[in-house]
């Protein structure tokens, strides 16, 4: 079973970037950070003034279920999505397996409670019965045994031509795998860009496993953005 996982790929700027992208309206520039930067880089945050923050960028590779993947996808502005594709791809997949079940939510239409289920095993054996039965049935799809049929004419005497299987095209076959699939996907965009995914899905009421992804990135843009990201992200 696979696991959901960030890799920092590259990025372009820090936060003496963005200071100096705020700056350049009084054609000034600085070659160092200092504490007057982070007195700058507070103060637009603070009053909302977000395009100098959308000149420093990162890209990231990240190795999620399809499940979360959707999810994350209806982040488009300042973002660019490029993702692995079961058209041409047609080695064997991974299916996620999540550290615990837990308990639906009583007040809600959808969501759930941190509280995990008591029956962890069952489910967890209902899963596998689920994932084996996927996985078969997307092999025999790619590798479709047909009823073996003999050519009208024989090849040699007593010999016959046999079509002992059919190709079905990855396309198709791969309607039989669940949402649990795991998928990977290239994902560049602005500092802010992630700012604002971060702040929604960071979000104690936002689904479990797309916050491990958020957390996973913010922890990321912490590192190479302190001062910036500090200033962007609530709470």
């Amino acid at each position: 079973m696979a696991s959901i996982y960030v890799h920092r790929m590259d990025s372009m700027g820090s936060d003496l970037t963005v200071a100096n992208a705020a700056r350049v309206s009084f054609d000034k520039h600085k070659d160092e950070l200092d504490d007057s930067d982070e007195k700058l880089i507070a103060f637009l945050a603070k009053h909302g003034h977000w395009s100098p923050f959308s000149h420093v960028s990162i890209q990231f590779k990240i190795d999620a279920p399809i499940f979360v993947a959707r999810q994350l996808q209806k982040h488009q502005v300042g973002l660019a999505w490029n993702e692995v594709s079961r058209r041409y791809v047609d080695t064997e997949p991974e299916f996620y397996s999540p550290i615990e079940w837990r308990r639906r939510a009583a007040d809600k239409k959808q969501g759930s409670m941190s509280e995990p289920i008591a029956s962890q095993s069952i489910a967890n054996g209902i899963m596998k019965e689920a994932y084996d039965a996927s996985l078969k049935a997307y092999s025999r799809l790619l590798r479709l045994t047909a009823t073996p049929r003999h050519t009208i004419e024989p090849t040699e005497i007593g010999t016959y031509n046999l079509y002992p299987y059919e190709e079905i095209c990855p396309e198709q076959a791969r309607m039989v795998l669940p949402q649990s699939t795991m998928t990977s996907w290239y994902w560049s965009g602005s500092l802010y860009a992630f700012s604002r995914v971060c702040n929604l899905r960071l979000k104690e009421d936002a689904q479990a496993e797309t916050r491990e992804v958020a957390e996973s990135i913010s922890n990321h843009c912490a590192i190479m953005f302190p001062i910036s990201w500090k200033n962007l992200i609530q709470g």
